[in-house]
């Protein structure tokens, strides 16, 4: 962890592969993740815990499956939400986004459960292999 400020910004330009989420800094157990998406994610579902996003660029939308049916939330720069564990979610970014991440140390991007994930993708991380 390092004892000097993070620039986002710098950040977010020293990779392009998306979503394939970096850990820019740690709270306790817990991971701040920054990544670049576009287009969609999987759906999947974090059965023991949270996960919070920020969108620091662009617009994110994420689908969630709930008790009353299925709804997109919109989230554009500069808001937060957070999937409820144990929500089935899809995050998506027609236009592409940057976004932060905040969730326990070790999460896996494509959750506990999740749909098949494309062969472009680490089924282990989730994070997008390299080409």
């Amino acid at each position: 962890m390092s004892s000097e400020p993070i620039l986002l910004s710098q950040a977010l330009a020293s990779f392009d592969a998306l979503w394939s989420p970096r850990i820019v800094t740690r709270v306790n157990d817990y991971d701040v993740r920054i990544a670049k998406v576009e287009g969609e994610h999987i759906w999947h579902v974090h059965d023991d815990t949270d996960e919070f996003f920020l969108v620091l660029e662009g617009e994110l939308r994420i689908s969630l499956r709930e008790p009353d049916g299925e709804r997109t939330v919109l989230l554009p720069r500069g808001a937060v939400f957070t999937v409820p564990r144990g929500t089935e979610h899809k995050p998506h970014a027609p236009a592409g986004a940057a976004i932060l991440m905040f969730e326990p140390t070790g999460t896996p991007t494509v959750g506990d459960r999740h749909d098949e994930i494309p062969e472009h993708v680490d089924s282990t991380t989730g994070h997008a292999l390299s080409t």
